[in-house]
């Protein structure tokens, strides 16, 4: 880690729920998020920010949301992304399977074409090389509300697994994927 690690004692008192959730949850507290609540703020901005992608009536589905989230923290080498977004996979899918198959993608039978379609895409984003073609692929596939929902979810975690591998903050074993050549 190149930040020290922020002392839960420390917390203002309207943060410590969600830190009381995330240890019920995960059975620990999760070290980006006790870094981000250095900045309580901003903290909280992000909290709102994720559970817009996280909610019930998300035109995504929530393994395929994982699936982009595992893909993404590979590409960004974020350890913590994978560890924990490839735990998420698993449970929302229930299988290991797409987690270990997903730096082949593009051939397995495993990923269906709006997988693949949504996969490219996110590849595209943190490359920053969307072209017009694959942009009307997406559109063609998930609709334009669906578009922008997706476009928002792999900006929120390209920034979130670029703020925590900047940091290099450790996977916290929830998972253990290995993280495949770029």
């Amino acid at each position: 880690m190149r930040v020290s690690e922020h002392p839960l004692s420390r917390l203002p008192w309207f943060l410590r729920p969600f830190f009381w959730l995330q240890r019920r949850r995960w059975g620990q507290v999760l070290v980006p998020a006790l870094t981000w609540a250095r900045l309580p703020r901003a903290y909280l901005s992000l909290l709102a920010f994720q559970s817009a992608f996280e909610r019930r009536d998300s035109p995504l589905a929530p393994a395929l949301r994982s699936l982009l989230q595992v893909r993404i923290a590979q590409l960004v080498q974020c350890s913590f992304c994978i560890d924990l977004n490839a735990a998420l996979l698993a449970e929302r899918s229930r299988s290991m399977d797409k987690a270990q198959a997903l730096d082949r993608w593009r051939d397995d039978a495993l990923f269906s074409e709006r997988e693949r379609i949504a996969l490219a895409y996110a590849e595209a984003m943190t490359t920053g090389a969307v072209d017009d073609s694959l942009a009307a692929r997406v559109r063609g596939e998930f609709g334009e509300t669906a578009m922008v929902e997706l476009t928002g979810l792999i900006a929120f975690q390209n920034m979130s697994a670029r703020f925590n591998a900047a940091l290099d903050l450790p996977s916290q074993g929830f998972c253990r994927l290995p993280s495949p050549p770029r």
